[in-house]
């Protein structure tokens, strides 16, 4: 497992990493189409704020840059059951560890018991047969390790639901929408957003201008949606997340660098990924691995050098890493103008490019 703690005097408080949002700003379905989000373009080096649609992002990026993507699919992880009891059960897949047993997120994760069976549902009546789980441990921060029937394995899409976040309210009309375009790896509990405005258009548009794209996968889990808790946020222990990493990306990277070109990180998760392996970019293999990297203000950036997300929820690890990346005053500052202007934020909302125009 790859960890690599940021060090810093000072404490970082959570406290600091806090703003007000207009509820009515909180994206609750995607924009049509997909490129056509808004785009604040954000350069960490002058401060300097644009107001853009995201098909523009082109006008920002050169010929030589490489936007790198998590290409991690999105996983139908929400289970509905019920106990013996009668009483209801929600899980939420995170991570598969061996022969069917899944960690998963539980409710009420208090009153499941190790070898308690429940009866896992179809997604809708008639779609699939009801199906037994047992729980086989519970696990810290209200997970259990459950014991799945390959009848629901083998046919996650007739039981599972697709895990939207909880501030979203309404179910979701197409579920591809929660996909990104180049999705193929699944295995994430929620979908790299900052991916979800590109379009196979857009992508062949950058590629035709000399803009080069590479792949890789982490799969999104409880390590990146998980609440910080500790006033000092460098108390706060990230769930480690699966990356791989493909070695025709590794030589992609390396080319980008030595020709003086931009490593872009399209997301919070390939920003992670990347900077997890910062110190082995040189190998000829491919790599693989977990990671637990928590970025905080003080974090020496090695590998990103341009910022493609979404805005995201205060006090998260998603916002101190952005923090890091480009300064909280000039984040802060971005945000109030993004609320001043209506931008829509978190999942289903706008996007920011941040980068040095230089």
């Amino acid at each position: 497992m790859r960890s690599n703690r940021t060090t810093v005097e000072e404490p970082i408080r959570l406290s600091d990493y806090d703003y007000d949002l207009p509820p009515e700003l909180i994206a609750q379905e995607p924009i049509e189409p997909r490129d056509a989000a808004r785009l604040l373009v954000l350069d960490r080096r002058t401060g300097a704020i644009e107001h853009r649609i995201f098909r523009d992002i082109g006008d920002y990026l050169r010929p030589g840059d490489l936007l790198v993507v998590n290409d991690s699919r999105v996983l139908p992880a929400r289970l509905f059951g019920r106990r013996a009891t009668g009483g209801q059960v929600e899980l939420l897949l995170l991570q598969a560890r061996t022969h069917g047993c899944w960690e998963a997120l539980a409710r009420p994760a208090r009153r499941l018991r190790p070898g308690e069976v429940v009866t896992i549902l179809p997604r809708q009546s008639g779609l699939a047969d009801p199906a037994p789980a047992m729980i086989v441990e519970r696990l810290e921060a209200g997970c259990v390790l459950v014991q799945l029937p390959s009848d629901v394995l083998d046919a996650l899409d007739r039981y599972g639901h697709v895990p939207l976040p909880p501030y979203i309210r309404q179910a979701l009309r197409d579920p591809e929408r929660y996909q990104t375009v180049y999705s193929r790896a699944p295995g994430s509990v929620a979908a790299p957003t900052a991916g979800l405005h590109f379009t196979p258009e857009l992508l062949a548009q950058l590629q035709s201008s000399g803009i080069r794209l590479a792949r890789l996968t982490l799969h999104v889990g409880l390590g990146t949606f998980k609440p910080v808790q500790a006033d000092d946020v460098r108390e706060h222990r990230m769930h480690a997340e699966w990356y791989h990493v493909p070695v025709e990306t590794l030589a992609a990277i390396r080319s980008t660098k030595e020709q003086g070109h931009r490593v872009v990180a399209v997301g919070t998760t390939s920003a992670r990924t990347l900077e997890s392996i910062a110190d082995r970019l040189e190998v000829e293999h491919e790599l693989t691995g977990w990671t637990d990297l928590f970025i905080v203000p003080g974090h020496r950036w090695r590998v990103v050098d341009a910022l493609v997300t979404n805005f995201h929820l205060p006090r998260s690890t998603l916002l101190l890493l952005v923090v890091s990346f480009a300064g909280r005053d000039l984040i802060f500052r971005a945000y109030r103008q993004a609320i001043a202007r209506g931008y829509r934020f978190y999942s289903f909302g706008d996007a920011m490019l941040i980068l040095d125009k230089s």
